[in-house]
């Protein structure tokens, strides 16, 4: 059948699938570029699942666990294919999709973490050993990312305050400072601004000592039963669940414990937009979009939308409030 003018201009219109694969030149070429704070939920929501990635099977290990009924929340799943498929880890790629297809080829074994700064006993431990040292347990945490969108994981790993009493802070560590792993050449967005989104490397991150030794920190080794995907952060990262997810820095091969507040990788990027604590707060937005509620990443696909109050510390605010007492959550963002 011969093809009308109409059918001729709607097939000018369709993107092509290799303009499609790229998110900045999908964007580009939809005029949306930068414009993310001015669309609605909708448009947003249509976005960001356009470049997630579909889970594919994969070799990760069964991790033996408890599951202590406290942590165990009473929570609907956020399913496992849009953990492992939908993800931000900058240094693979800036899409959402692009860490589930730009990772896999991590090597995370073998892999050391050391532990070391004001401390009495610093020691460096392969992950193996922290699997043999610490008992795991299944912990069912909410996490709430700056982007306004959320899920339900169900974590495998110990406290971390369980790791910093083993290496003994001295009374004059106050913060414990984190880095990912620098390799480049397994990285592509640290060997290219256009990749990585233009941020420093090795990504760092910090807490408080009483943060990082509060018993919902945790260091995670796997999620849903399994050893953790590269996309998430394999093999070995951290979970604060009260703060927002770029928090829980991933690929973590060193851990040091200073006596003043570190430098964290968004905080240098764009400091009055992303702070140092970045607690989950309805009550303070960030500069360019709303704080007050958040997209559930749940089952459903593009049409599939639910949106939730965000709750003040991610709902946690019970455990951890107390922390932050005295302080002015609106300058201590």
């Amino acid at each position: 059948m011969a093809l009308t003018d109409r059918d001729h201009r709607l097939r000018a219109q369709v993107t092509p699938e290799a303009l499609f694969h790229d998110r900045r030149r999908v964007l580009k070429a939809l005029g949306l570029l930068g414009a993310g704070a001015s669309l609605s939920p909708l448009a947003q929501a249509g976005l960001l699942d356009l470049f997630s990635t579909p889970a594919k099977a994969d070799g990760r290990l069964p991790l033996p666990h408890a599951k202590p009924a406290a942590y165990q929340a009473a929570l609907p799943l956020t399913p496992e294919e849009k953990v492992l498929g939908y993800n931000n880890y900058y240094e693979f790629g800036m899409g959402k999709g692009d860490p589930a297809k730009q990772a896999q080829g991590l090597v995370t074994e073998p892999w050391s973490l050391t532990i070391d700064g004001l401390v009495a006993k610093p020691l460096t431990l392969t992950v193996a050993e922290l699997g043999q040292r610490f008992a795991l347990e299944e912990r069912i945490y909410r996490l709430r990312c700056v982007e306004a969108w959320s899920m339900v994981i169900p974590w495998l790993g110990f406290e971390l305050n369980q790791l910093l009493a083993l290496v003994e802070p001295l009374p004059t560590a106050r913060y414990v400072a984190f880095e990912t792993l620098y390799d480049p050449k397994q990285m592509p967005g640290q060997a290219s601004s256009r990749i990585g989104g233009g941020l420093v490397y090795p990504y760092v991150e910090g807490l408080r000592l009483d943060e990082a030794r509060h018993p919902l920190t945790l260091l995670a080794l796997g999620l849903y039963g399994k050893q953790l995907a590269p996309q998430n952060g394999a093999p070995l990262r951290l979970v604060v669940p009260w703060k927002y997810g770029f928090k829980s820095i991933k690929a973590i091969v060193r851990i040091r414990l200073v006596a003043s507040q570190p430098p964290t990788t968004w905080s240098q990027a764009a400091p009055n937009e992303y702070g140092f604590y970045a607690n989950v707060n309805p009550a303070v937005d960030h500069p360019r979009w709303s704080q007050a509620s958040e997209r559930v990443i749940g089952p459903g696909g593009l049409l599939d939308i639910r949106r939730q109050p965000t709750l003040p510390f991610n709902g946690y605010a019970d455990e951890v409030a107390e922390l932050y007492q005295g302080m002015d959550l609106r300058q201590w963002f």
